[in-house]
C-alpha cells in the first residue's frame, strides 16, 4: 500500500528530552524520501507549534509550525468553538494561559465567576490548587482537560504529566470531565485530516502510546504503528484492548511499514 500522509508524535517517538532517539531521524528521512508528508502531532498543552521548530530543528528534523500541532491547539479551538465568551479558571503552566490569551479566550482566578474549568499539566500544582478546582466544580460548571497523558517520558525517566492532574481533580470532584483534548479527541482527528487531507488508508500514526497514538489512528480508520523507545513495553503491549498494526522498536525500522 502506498502512503501519502504520516501522523508522528514526538515525545518517546521522535525525541526523549531535546536529544534525537537512534534511529529515529533517519526513519523520519525515509519517510520524507518516500514522498510522505509528515505531521507532528504532540500531547504536551504547554508549548505552541513555533517552539517545535527549533526544538525538533536542533534534534535533525526538518520542520515548520504549519507541520506541527499540540494538546495545547486542540484545547485552543475545542474552547473557542464551545466557550468563546466563557471565563475560564485553568490549572496550568504559563505557556498554555499563554496560548489562551493569543486567541482571545479570557480567563480567571475567581472560583465564583468561573464558567469552566480547564486542568492540564502544572509543575506546581499543589493542595490549594486541588480546593480551587473542588471549589469551582462544586458549582457544577464544564471540566475541561488537555489531554490523557498520566506519565510522560522525560531525559532521566517518566514524570507526571496532565492526566495526572486531571485524574487528582476528577477523584476530588467525584466526577469525570465532560471532555479531554489532544490524542485522540475528535477535536484532534479533525485537525489531522484538515492537516492531511487525504484517504484514511492512505495514512499512517506513528507513536508510542497505546491510548493516545494508536487509539487516534485507529478512530481515524488510519494505519497504527506503535514503537517501542517511549512508554510502551510488552506487558502493556498484551493488556491492551487496542492492538497497533505494527510494532517496531523505533522510527528507524519505519521501512518494515513503507518500504
Amino acid at each position: 500500500m502506498g502512503f501519502s500522509g504520516a501522523v508522528l508524535d514526538v515525545d518517546g517517538t521522535v525525541v526523549r528530552g531535546n536529544d534525537p532517539i537512534p534511529g529515529a531521524p533517519a526513519g523520519y528521512r525515509r519517510l520524507r524520501e518516500a514522498g510522505i508528508e509528515t505531521l507532528f502531532v504532540s500531547n504536551n498543552p504547554t508549548k505552541a507549534p513555533p517552539a517545535y521548530v527549533d526544538r525538533l530543528g536542533a534534534a535533525g528534523y526538518d520542520v515548520d509550525a504549519d507541520s506541527v500541532f499540540t494538546a495545547g491547539t486542540v484545547t485552543t479551538r475545542y474552547l473557542r468553538e464551545h466557550h468563546a465568551d466563557d471565563d475560564l479558571l485553568c490549572i496550568g503552566e504559563a505557556g498554555l494561559l499563554e496560548q489562551f490569551a493569543d486567541a482571545g479566550l479570557s480567563t480567571t482566578d475567581d472560583v465564583g465567576a468561573a464558567d469552566a474549568l480547564v486542568a492540564s499539566i502544572d509543575r506546581e500544582f499543589d493542595y490549594e490548587d486541588l480546593c480551587t478546582a473542588l471549589w469551582a466544580l462544586d458549582r457544577d460548571i464544564p471540566f475541561i482537560g488537555t489531554d490523557p497523558d498520566v506519565v510522560i517520558p522525560a531525559p532521566e525517566r517518566d514524570v507526571p504529566g496532565s492526566g495526572a492532574v486531571i485524574n487528582a481533580v476528577a477523584g476530588v470532584a467525584e466526577r469525570e470531565p465532560d471532555a479531554v483534548l489532544g490524542k485522540p479527541s475528535d477535536t484532534a482527528i479533525e485537525m489531522v485530516r484538515e492537516r492531511l487531507p487525504y484517504p484514511p488508508e492512505e495514512c499512517l500514526v506513528v507513536g508510542d502510546r497505546l491510548n493516545t497514538d494508536v487509539a487516534l489512528g485507529e478512530r481515524a480508520g488510519m494505519t497504527t504503528v506503535l514503537v517501542r523507545s517511549g512508554v510502551t513495553d510488552e506487558d502493556r503491549i498484551a493488556a491492551a484492548d487496542v492492538t497497533p498494526d505494527y510494532v517496531l522498536d523505533d522510527l528507524g525500522d519505519i521501512d518494515r511499514v513503507v518500504g
